[in-house]
């Protein structure tokens, strides 16, 4: 599944902005209050929009100002997301646009449509397309329809109008791009490791995929090691390539019940706790635990991963996220770091730049100069520190 294009109107710092062509492995590059957490924020939006509701993610966003806190500054009108995705590379390009409104502080889906076009030519396909609660969804089989007549319409009414119709059709198998697109939002996963809250032991628990913050890296470390060997080995031995002297890791449980995260480095006899290791070593490791997750997330979002990480770890960090966008998920990263900037692509880099107090976003790619100096062997990180990515400086 890749994310294809991404278009916010009204969004925070985003009035009318758009990124396409998006690649399977994305670095986004901007000086400090121009979007990129925003632009992270969409993820965690959609995502709890279609698990609770809009209601519940306007809170979780603005607080008790809701939609207003969310809006951009000095617009008015609801607020707009539409994504672009594909299931595979041989599947139709299938649209998903919600807006987001309010009426006396009260939100409402003011519209959601989702559509995709089954042939090579022609209008997409409406499958979906609600306004406040009401509105029109398919309900035969698409796969057996020739023509757009053939659909059978049904209106349907909504327990309330911050519900995301969506929520249902994903459900059924019979409505592939409607389940396709839940998949998506509800399996993505916004990464914002912190490594204190990863060093201190866990109580005895049971976790299978890594948390937002990493505390429950003991209890992912257990579960691999318990239910995922291979998996569990390969990422040891990944680790083991990336921070020398590492020879062993693993999660032991205590008679009180708690677990203990253990890192072994080969000149010692005894394992070291992770409160007593490099934060390195400790972020190093999460990484290669999220990147390994026995069922992957379709995309990841990861924010400034070169925190507490060795300049010199960067370059193989960056080629870890590449590798899984190459096995079949996407990644998104923000950073800062010009030696993270260095490992990247030309056609992996978008930069942010505020125009008239909204964000905007160029591809490093469309920009002739920065494009002639990497087709001559330029690095991306030097590029930006010498002032070549218009308006999106480093310091």
């Amino acid at each position: 599944m890749k994310l294809e294009s991404i278009r916010l109107k009204n969004f925070r710092a985003f009035r009318d902005a758009e990124m396409r062509d998006i690649p399977r492995f994305c670095v986004l590059v901007g000086a400090n209050g121009t979007g990129k957490s925003t632009l992270f924020s969409v993820f965690g939006f959609l995502k709890d929009a279609l698990t609770e509701n809009v209601h519940v993610a306007l809170t979780r966003m603005g607080g008790s100002r809701g939609l207003a806190e969310v809006r951009s500054r000095n617009t008015t009108g609801p607020i707009e997301i539409e994504i672009k995705f594909r299931e595979s590379a041989s599947s139709p390009l299938v649209t998903y646009t919600l807006a987001v409104n309010d009426e006396d502080g009260v939100p409402f889906v003011e519209h959601e449509v989702l559509k995709y076009r089954r042939g090579s030519s022609g209008k997409p396909w409406h499958f979906l397309d609600f306004s406040r609660g009401e509105g029109d969804a398919v309900t035969n089989e698409p796969d057996k329809v020739t023509d757009e007549v053939q659909l059978d319409r049904e209106r349907q009414t909504l327990k309330s109008p911050d519900t995301l119709a969506v929520k249902g059709l994903a459900q059924f198998k019979k409505f592939p791009a409607a389940m396709a697109l839940g998949e998506l939002i509800s399996n993505w996963h916004i990464s914002d490791f912190h490594i204190q809250r990863a060093r201190p032991e866990q109580e005895a628990g049971y976790a299978e995929h890594l948390s937002r913050e990493g505390e429950n890296l003991a209890l992912v470390t257990e579960f691999l090691y318990k239910r995922h060997r291979p998996i569990f080995d390969r990422v040891i031995e990944k680790l083991k390539q990336r921070v020398p002297g590492i020879t062993k890791v693993d999660a032991k449980t205590t008679e009180e019940g708690r677990v203990l995260l253990r890192f072994q480095d080969g000149a010692f006899t005894d394992p070291f706790l992770a409160r007593h290791v490099s934060d390195g070593t400790i972020k190093m490791f999460a990484y290669l635990v999220l990147l390994h997750d026995p069922k992957p997330h379709p995309l990841i979002c990861v924010e400034e991963p070169e925190n507490q990480l060795y300049p010199k770890l960067l370059a193989e960090l960056a080629e870890e996220f590449r590798d899984y966008a190459r096995r079949g998920g996407q990644v998104f990263v923000s950073t800062h770091s010009p030696d993270f900037l260095n490992a990247t692509q030309l056609e992996e880099v978008f930069w942010l730049v505020k125009r008239d107090g909204y964000t905007a976003i160029q591809r490093a790619a469309g920009d002739a100069q920065v494009a002639a100096y990497m087709n001559e062997g330029d690095q991306m990180g030097y590029l930006w520190k010498q002032g070549f990515f218009e308006g999106a400086d480093p310091q």
